[in-house]
C-alpha cells in the first residue's frame, strides 16, 4: 500500500470519527435541551405571565414576549398577599426545622452506622418505612394525637417532630447519615478511644466535624421542603391566620381569581386595582424566590455535599 493510499484512508477514518462524535454529542444535548425545557417550562411560563399586561392576557399572539413589562403586578401581589407578614412565619419554621433535622438525624443516623443494639434492625425498617409512606397515610393519626396535645393552631407539629429524627422527610435525612459515617474507617474511634474520649465525645468532636457534607445537604433539602410545604401547615394551623405559610396564602389569592368569571375582579375600588392571572403568578413568583436566592448561594458546596455524603450512590 502506497504512502498516499495510507494518509488517504486516515483521513477518511478521521472525518468518520469526527462525524459520528459530532452526532452522538448533538443527540445527547438535543435530547439534554428537551429534557430541561420540559422541566423549565412552567417555570418560564410563570416569569413571563407575571410581566404581562390585562391586554397580553387575552391576548392570543403573546406568548412569550410581552408587549410591554409590567413590574407593578409584583408590588400589587406583595401588597395583596401580605408577603412581609407572612414571609416571617416561613424563615421561623425553616430555621428552626431545618436545625432540628440537621442534628437530630445526625445523631440517629450515626447510631444506626456505628452501635449494635437490640431490635436495630426493625427500628431502621421503620425509618424506611418514614421515606415511603406519605405523609397524607397517617395525618389522621397525627392529627388526632397533637389534638389530644393541644398543639394544634401552633408550630409545635411542624417544629418538635424534627428535633427527634421525625418530622418532614426525617427518615430520607437519617439514612443520609447512616450512609455517610458507614463510609468512614473505624479506626478513627478506635484512636479516640485510647487517647481517652468518651462516646459521646468521640461524637461530637471527631465524627460530627467530619460529616460538613451531608450536613450540608441536609440542610438545604429540609430548607427547601419546610419552606414549600402546603399540606402539613394547612392542616394544623386553620384558625390563626396571622400564623399562616406562603403557600398557603396562594389559594386564596386563586379563589379570589376566580370569584366572578374566572378572570379578574376589582380588589380595591378605591384605588382601581384589578387582580389578575399576571398578579397571581408574581405572587407565587415572590414565594420562591427566597428559596431560590439561599440555593444560588450554596448551589457549588451542595452539589459538592451530594457527591462526598454518597447520596450518588444510594
Amino acid at each position: 500500500m502506497t504512502t498516499a493510499a495510507i494518509k488517504s484512508r486516515a483521513r477518511k477514518s478521521r472525518v468518520s470519527r469526527f462525524f459520528k462524535t459530532f452526532t452522538v454529542r448533538f443527540a445527547f444535548y438535543f435530547l439534554l435541551c428537551a429534557l430541561s425545557f420540559i422541566f423549565l417550562y412552567p417555570f418560564i411560563t410563570m416569569i413571563v405571565k407575571s410581566l404581562m399586561t390585562d391586554d397580553d392576557l387575552v391576548n392570543i399572539t403573546v406568548k412569550w414576549l410581552p408587549s410591554e413589562l409590567t413590574w407593578s403586578n409584583y408590588e400589587i401581589a406583595f401588597r395583596r398577599m401580605g408577603f412581609s407578614r407572612y414571609v416571617w412565619n416561613n424563615v421561623l419554621v425553616c430555621a428552626v426545622g431545618t436545625v432540628g433535622h440537621m442534628f437530630s438525624c445526625a445523631l440517629t443516623g450515626y447510631a444506626f452506622a456505628r452501635y449494635n443494639f437490640k431490635l436495630k434492625n426493625v427500628l431502621f425498617v421503620v425509618v424506611i418505612l418514614m421515606m415511603i409512606v406519605p405523609v397524607q397515610v397517617i395525618i389522621f393519626p397525627l392529627y388526632k394525637q397533637y389534638s389530644d396535645w393541644r398543639w394544634l393552631n401552633t408550630y409545635l407539629p411542624l417544629l418538635v417532630p424534627t428535633f427527634f429524627g421525625f418530622g418532614l422527610n426525617g427518615g430520607f435525612f437519617i439514612f443520609l447519615y447512616r450512609q455517610f459515617f458507614m463510609g468512614l474507617p473505624y479506626e478513627m474511634e478506635e484512636a479516640a478511644r485510647v487517647d481517652g474520649c468518651g462516646p459521646v465525645r468521640t461524637y461530637a468532636r471527631i465524627m460530627l466535624p467530619m460529616a460538613q457534607a451531608p450536613m450540608l445537604v441536609c440542610g438545604v433539602l429540609s430548607l427547601v421542603w419546610h419552606w414549600n410545604d402546603y399540606f402539613e401547615p394547612s392542616i394544623y394551623i386553620t384558625t390563626n391566620p396571622n400564623m399562616r405559610m406562603l403557600p398557603s396564602v396562594l389559594p386564596s389569592l386563586y379563589a379570589l381569581l376566580n370569584q366572578e368569571n374566572h378572570t379578574m375582579i376589582q380588589v380595591n375600588e378605591l384605588e382601581g386595582i384589578i387582580f389578575n392571572e399576571a398578579m397571581l403568578m408574581a405572587a407565587t413568583f415572590l414565594c420562591i424566590i427566597p428559596i431560590l436566592i439561599a440555593y444560588l448561594f450554596l448551589q457549588r458546596r451542595f452539589m459538592e455535599g451530594v457527591e462526598r455524603s454518597g447520596l450518588t450512590g444510594m
